[in-house]
């Protein structure tokens, strides 16, 4: 992913204001008594798991290995073609309503580097997106859910930082021809930082965000979704937008070990993990 402007946003009175209302709403909701319907314990175990696994850039064999256990720990696990011989990994869980369908998906995985494991950029957002996958149960929401792991969402090593969008989200492209349908597209990335705290980028798109802060708030968890806003963030929410899917992106992207190897376990943290997760089963309840 690329922050293509770490400008603020400039936005109008009127929305300031609906910002204002939301954050105070959600704040107050910091007090109910947190859901308990998200298994961060086992989140972060296969969190671990990954990072275990060492580096896993797209078609390197570690990540062949990762793709095959998600694939077989996933409903309906299956795999997508990408080019270059990479593969998403594609999950569905059946909702109550049909035809309506909700996207929610993570890249699993790492930039290039040497000695890179990504435990946030790329683990975190896996270990949510496999754990909703799991517990999320046929027919329990009214829209199918369609659980996607994109491939090659890091650029070819090489590929200049203003190529990113040309040559980098691989996965995410095929995958959002193919869900252009869907009513709404949800990413999850670096969302495991200790220091958790998620703005809406300039991407995202405002209605879908205002749904999940209220969830997070719900969910006791309104502190790590703050009413600030970042610049746009060139991710895999992207390719979904530019499809005509009402998309947002779960990214801390104020993480000093982008693209570091201190992107280990020292970075990242079971609670927010187990935040993000909370605030995901709450959103989707209410989708």
């Amino acid at each position: 992913m690329l922050l293509v402007c770490r400008i603020p946003i400039v936005v109008g009175l009127a929305a300031l204001a609906a910002t204002a209302a939301l954050a105070s709403s959600a704040d107050r909701s910091e007090g109910v008594a947190r859901p308990d319907r998200f298994d961060g314990a086992a989140s972060w175990s296969f969190l671990k798991r990954q990072v275990a696994l060492g580096p896993r850039p797209a078609g390197s064999p570690s990540s062949r290995r990762l793709a095959a256990i998600l694939r077989s720990s996933i409903p309906q696990g299956r795999y997508q073609g990408v080019p270059a011989d990479l593969r998403n990994v594609i999950g569905t869980v059946p909702g109550r309503v049909p035809g309506r369908v909700v996207v929610v998906g993570a890249h699993y995985d790492t930039k290039d580097i040497r000695g890179f494991v990504g435990a946030n950029d790329g683990a975190s957002g896996t270990a949510v997106v496999r754990q909703l996958a799991r517990t999320i149960k046929p027919r329990q929401l009214r829209p199918t859910v369609v659980f996607v792991f994109f491939d090659g969402e890091e650029a070819p090593r090489g590929v200049p930082d203003s190529q990113f969008e040309r040559y980098g989200l691989r996965g995410s492209k095929i995958a959002a021809r193919s869900l252009r349908h869907a009513e709404a597209a949800i990413v999850l990335d670096f969302v495991g930082d200790r220091d958790l705290a998620i703005p809406r980028d300039g991407y995202s798109d405002r209605k879908l965000w205002s749904r999940l802060r209220l969830a997070a708030g719900r969910a006791g968890a309104a502190r790590h979704f703050p009413a600030r806003e970042q610049g746009p963030v060139l991710d895999d929410h992207v390719p979904f937008i530019r499809a005509g899917v009402p998309a947002i992106d779960l990214i801390d992207f104020d993480f000093p070990c982008w693209h570091r190897i201190c992107d280990d376990l020292s970075a990242v943290s079971q609670r927010s993990l187990d935040a993000v997760g909370e605030t995901m089963m709450e959103l989707l309840r209410t989708l």
